[in-house]
């Protein structure tokens, strides 16, 4: 998997876990914090650690935070801030903007301005941030034991419009299909609805909307999308 570059915007303890994180994984990870001891703290661990205020956008800017693929804000304690800082990074049309939220009221604000990607106390493990962000065709998943997990994957470019006997995940990559979620048209026009194929057969032909639901080892999960995307 090529490197990528992601930038940290807050390294409280929770922030730094996330850039400690990508980098152990191979990323190269700009840090950034407006305390200098947070800054120093984490220096020698990440590519490059910068003492900034990410309110100011022209800051940002001078760091050419535009050109990230990814950005994370990770503060915890400043909502005013990370609001802020939010829209400066939607402004400059950042690829993937996460952001943290404690509560729903924060998650409805985020969403509100045009936040996607939004993390929540259900989903802070460092690791499930990492693993988000360097795979962006990965909706979401559970580690379990013995590097396995149950992932959900976005219909690689690949698999689309074909059978899933023809794509064979059990022998070729070893992974064990649980379920499909599938997107179907609304009622009556209203909005479109997701639902589960159930157990799916070989002769179900994998739809470009749809999200695969695979448990196997993080190594074979990786080669999948590798092949397929």
């Amino acid at each position: 998997m090529s490197t990528n570059r992601y930038a940290v915007i807050g390294v409280g303890k929770y922030g730094t876990r996330i850039a400690l994180e990508l980098a152990e994984r191979g990323a190269e990870v700009v840090a950034m914090d407006c305390a200098a001891e947070h800054v120093e703290a984490i220096a020698d661990e990440v590519a490059l650690a910068i003492t900034l205020d990410g309110t100011d956008i022209k800051a940002l800017k001078v760091q050419k935070i535009e050109a990230m693929d990814a950005v994370v804000v990770a503060i915890g304690d400043d909502f005013e801030s990370t609001v802020l800082i939010a829209l400066h990074l939607l402004d400059l049309n950042i690829a993937r903007v996460i952001v943290r939220a404690s509560g729903e009221h924060q998650v409805r604000i985020l969403k509100g301005i045009g936040v996607v990607e939004i993390l929540t106390p259900e989903s802070e493990f460092a690791s499930i941030v990492a693993e988000r962000l360097m795979n962006p065709s990965l909706g979401g998943f559970l580690e379990l034991p013995d590097d396995y997990e149950i992932a959900e994957i976005k219909a690689p470019k690949k698999c689309v419009d074909r059978p899933l006997g023809d794509i064979d995940l059990s022998n070729r990559y070893n992974l064990r299909l649980i379920t499909i979620r599938r997107t179907y048209p609304g009622k009556n026009d209203g909005p479109s609805e997701e639902h589960l194929i159930g157990i799916p057969k070989v002769d179900t032909v994998v739809e470009a909307t749809d999200v695969l639901v695979v448990f196997g080892t993080d190594l074979n999960v990786n080669r999948f999308l590798e092949v397929n995307n």
